[in-house]
């Protein structure tokens, strides 16, 4: 499930979360969004990333957080999975942290509500968790209504 054992690290509210480094293309501040009539409300909009049009996918609904506080602007983790590059929208970007493969362990039963189902599991780290988050899972929001 871990196959490499480095992650870019980010916040989205209180939770602590990463992406196998290997999946994400890029990190970039706030880009202005082009919204998308009858999308997912997780749909932001869409970003024009240096010509290629890359939807963007606001973690604070999709994992079940409320918004984020008027003014704060998130920043831009792009991703690529097996449809293309799409950009994660977090809160805060944190550094990339190498991780011991054997020490990773299955989600906490804790997690409830939609995290439950992007999260696949947990690194413990010195002072906090690091809790993986599923890429593909996550920009899947073909099962959501709009």
């Amino acid at each position: 499930m871990t196959d490499g054992n480095q992650y870019c690290t980010f916040t989205v509210g209180s939770l602590f979360l990463g992406i196998d480094v290997r999946k994400v293309q890029e990190v970039i501040r706030y880009q202005e969004m082009t919204r998308v009539p009858l999308a997912a409300k997780v749909v932001t909009g869409l970003i024009n990333l240096r010509g290629q049009i890359v939807p963007a996918i606001d973690l604070r609904p999709r994992l079940g957080l409320p918004p984020r506080a008027a003014g704060a602007l998130p920043i831009n983790v792009v991703v690529r999975n097996s449809e293309g590059a799409v950009s994660l929208l977090v809160d805060e970007i944190g550094d990339v942290v190498s991780v011991e493969a054997d020490s990773f362990e299955p989600r906490p039963e804790t997690l409830r509500g939609p995290s439950r189902e992007l999260i696949e599991g947990v690194f413990k780290l010195k002072k906090r968790l690091l809790l993986i988050l599923d890429v593909d899972r996550s920009v899947d929001v073909t099962q959501l209504a709009a």
